[in-house]
């Protein structure tokens, strides 16, 4: 009986060995499914999931915990936990089945905002930036203006209190060092003016 029961054993033991090195110093996670096979038993033979919990159920044993263990001490903690219910220390085999693979997910697009750009500038419309830009970053990186434009003349419009206000700007102010409003910082549906020139201005 011994003897069979040796025999027994290395045959199960065959189908482990090649997953042996990978089981002994893998970390379980949640999601993983473990296959558990008792020799004396093969009703106890099942395909455990670890739960979000990281736990595994096994009947006779109850929640075994298996997150942040080895193959080899779940194998271990299942085995003590049989033992009351044989006459002998059961036989237990315990492998990773399959392993949990978390879903993957598209990098959300880079969160941007619009704002308007009318008047003398070479591509007027609806214009997507980044939130913080301000209104001298927005005119620089919007491709400069008309040969008609009233650069002295720019024009915020806004409704971020509740009513519209408009904030005049004067782009040159810059060449002095002087930025005063063009360093407002633009918010959704900002709407930006470049007037045309009036006639000697």
């Amino acid at each position: 009986m011994t003897l069979l029961r040796s025999l027994m054993a290395a045959v199960l033991l065959l189908p482990l060995l090649v997953s042996s090195a990978f089981a002994q110093g893998y970390l379980v996670r949640s999601g993983d499914v473990l296959r558990l096979e008792v020799l004396e038993d093969s009703s106890l033979n099942r395909e455990l999931i670890v739960l979000p919990d990281g736990s595994v159920s096994v009947p006779f044993v109850g929640a075994v915990r298996a997150r942040g263990q080895t193959v080899t001490q779940i194998q271990q903690t299942i085995a003590s936990g049989l033992a009351p219910s044989f006459a002998e220390r059961p036989t237990v085999f315990l492998e990773v089945s399959s392993l949990f693979e978390a879903p993957e997910f598209e990098e959300p697009d880079p969160i941007t905002m619009g704002v308007y750009v009318i008047g003398e500038v070479p591509e007027p419309g609806k214009r997507e930036i980044e939130p913080g830009t301000t209104v001298l970053q927005f005119l620089a990186e919007m491709g400069g203006f008309t040969d008609f434009a009233a650069t002295k003349r720019i024009q915020l419009r806004t409704s971020r209190s509740g009513t519209e206000q408009v904030y005049s700007m004067n782009y040159h102010d810059v060449e002095r060092g002087v930025v005063g409003g063009l360093t407002t910082v633009l918010v959704e549906g900002d709407v930006i003016v470049v007037p045309q020139r009036r006639l000697f201005e």
